[in-house]
Parts: C-alpha cells; sequence; structure tokens
C-alpha cells in the first residue's frame, strides 16, 4: 500500500508578518485556505502541516489537517529551505511503514489556491515522466528591459540591448507561483531541484497569485481578494 501525501510547511517563527500562518485573513486562518484546497481537492490520503509550533498544531488540527510530529528545531529557523523540510515529513511517513508516492508540498500562504489548481498539478506529474510539477505564473513587465538603481541613483538597464526592442518580440517570461509543488517522493527524498528540465509548469493566471512576505504583499492580497469576491457576486447575480 502506498498513499498520496500533501504536506503544509507552517513555521511559528515569521518576523515581517508576526503569525503569519494564522492571522486572519478574509475571515479564517490563513493556512485554512490551503488546508481546505487540499480538502476539497480529494487528491490526498493524509493532509500533514509541518510546523515547530503548538499553537499551529492546535490550530491546523481543528481545520481538518494533521500534525502527527514537531518539526525539529534544525529544520525551523530562518535559513532552512523548502525541500529539506518536505523531505523531512516524506521520510517521517515512510518510517511508519506505508511509503508516499506523490507528494504535494502547499504553501500555507496560498489564499488563492483553487482545488482544480491542485489536481491539475497532480495530473500534470502523472502524465509526464518527471520530477516535479509546480504552478508558475507570467511577469507582467518584459523582464528584459528591466531597470536597476546605481549607487550613484542613477539607472542602468539590465540588458540595455533590449532598449529599442517591442515588447511583443520579447519572449514572455515566468516565474514560481509560490502555491504548490508536487513531486514524486523519491525526488523529495533525494532533494532533487525544483527549477530545472525534471519540472514541468502549471500555469495559473497573475490575478490569483500573490506572494506573502511583507505587510505590504498582504493588503494587496487583501484587495485581490475582495475584487474577486465582487467578480464572484456579480457573474453570480
Amino acid at each position: 500500500m502506498s498513499l498520496r501525501l500533501a504536506i503544509i510547511p507552517a513555521r511559528g517563527g515569521s518576523k515581517r508578518i508576526p503569525r503569519k500562518n494564522i492571522k486572519v485573513f478574509g475571515g479564517k486562518p490563513m493556512i485554512a485556505w490551503s488546508i481546505d484546497a487540499a480538502l476539497e481537492s480529494e487528491c490526498f490520503d493524509r493532509i500533514i502541516v509541518s510546523t515547530d509550533d503548538p499553537e499551529i498544531a492546535q490550530v491546523a488540527e481543528a481545520l481538518g489537517a494533521e500534525v502527527p510530529f514537531i518539526r525539529p528545531r534544525d529544520l525551523s529557523d530562518d535559513h532552512t529551505g523548502t525541500v529539506p523540510v518536505i523531505a523531512h515529513a516524506v521520510a517521517w511517513q515512510n518510517a511508519q511503514g506505508t511509503l508516499a508516492t506523490e507528494v504535494c508540498c502547499l504553501y500555507a500562504t496560498a489564499p488563492f489556491i483553487r482545488p482544480k489548481d491542485l489536481r491539475e498539478g497532480l495530473n500534470a506529474l502523472q502524465r509526464t515522466d518527471v520530477d516535479y510539477a509546480f504552478s508558475v505564473t507570467t511577469y507582467a513587465f518584459p523582464i528584459q528591459r528591466a531597470i536597476r538603481i546605481t549607487e550613484d541613483k542613477r539607472v542602468a538597464m539590465f540588458q540595455p540591448e533590449h532598449f529599442a526592442t517591442r515588447s511583443q518580440d520579447l519572449e514572455e517570461a515566468w516565474h514560481d507561483a509560490g502555491q504548490f509543488y508536487w513531486g514524486k517522493a523519491e525526488a523529495w527524498l533525494e532533494e532533487r531541484p525544483l527549477f530545472g528540465s525534471a519540472s514541468v509548469p502549471v500555469p495559473l493566471p497573475r490575478y490569483r497569485v500573490q506572494d506573502i512576505d511583507t505587510v505590504e504583499d498582504w493588503e494587496r492580497a487583501e484587495l485581490m481578494r475582495l475584487a474577486l469576491q465582487q467578480a464572484q457576486s456579480s457573474n453570480h447575480g
């Protein structure tokens, strides 16, 4: 027997937005959006929250997730990456005697994630011979025409050769949407790189993507949520 896991990393030490993983967003704890989407997707045999924080653990369990272990301290500091945290959870599961097969890392601060997105990610992983399938979206502005502010407070282009190139003639660029990362269990355990030829993209529209690291990010996400809510009300009206 094997099983499919959702693993939601949610440590307690957020500094720029204190307690952001359980701070109320849209009427419920932020992490609830991710747990609810995972439950509604019906993709998973277990939904595990990996945390070092007793309060987060209590909230997560009340929302329907499992917290079967407390994350070790050496995987809970500011410098720990996502991949080792997921690898730890997969190894824990395998040690219980039932091996994980497909594993989805779902961020706790992804309030615009939808069950359909998770199902599409799983389908992308299963239909291709890859290690990972993860959410991506496009940059709003051509990255080839980005500028930097110099030490003397002037500007300089990163790629000056594209100063006169029309936007429509530049290659479209994409970035990690920071919502979910489906992967084969062995890829997580071996800590294979996410961003490479062994990964496939799951495109999302920009209006449903917002990284939440700063207070400004949070405020923008609130505005996006209200706009989406109003749009849904108009469509149903």
